[in-house]
């Protein structure tokens, strides 16, 4: 009798979810020998490492609004707000390069194109006069830098020859 991992025993539900996420193309993969070649596996480590950064920035993002309540300053409702969404944000970008380096079609081509339109949304967000502090417009620009690098990877010449479009 073989041990299965947790992830091995949740697959059946992370295969509902890709279907829901993946649309037509939810099963199509690309050859294992692009999942495994070093370049890719190279680059989904330093997107994993990026965004492993992106959910710190969301925790710590999360923590100072709980202490700026805590100690009694009052914290408007869209800043709350934006660091809930965007810590969600990121772990849901994590799901798609996971599934991405597993070599799901899919989930490269939503981390593809999230990694390139948060950045523009964070920044053009930031921008609004006084809806946020400077600490959290400062938070939004890092976030969006690390994002750019993320996109980049992405859409390195290696990274699109692997992930050819189905047809």
């Amino acid at each position: 009798m073989t041990r299965r991992g947790l992830g091995d025993r949740l697959e059946p539900l992370f295969r509902r979810l890709d279907r829901i996420a993946g649309g037509r193309t939810a099963a199509y993969t690309i050859p294992e020998e692009m999942r495994e070649h070093p370049s890719t596996r190279r680059a989904f480590v330093a997107i994993a490492w990026l965004l492993a950064v992106e959910v710190l920035l969301g925790v710590g993002a999360v923590v100072v609004v709980i202490v700026l309540t805590a100690r009694g300053s009052t914290v408007p409702w869209a800043v709350w707000m934006r660091s809930g969404v965007v810590l969600a944000i990121t772990v849901t970008l994590f799901y798609f390069a996971w599934r991405a380096q597993r070599g799901y079609y899919w989930a490269y081509s939503r981390l593809k194109l999230f990694s390139k339109i948060f950045p523009v949304v964070t920044l053009v967000i930031a921008a609004i006069p006084g809806l946020y502090p400077l600490w959290m417009v400062t938070e939004q620009i890092v976030f969006s830098l690390i994002l750019i690098g993320v996109s980049d990877y992405l859409s390195s010449d290696h990274m699109r020859a692997a992930f050819p479009k189905p047809s």
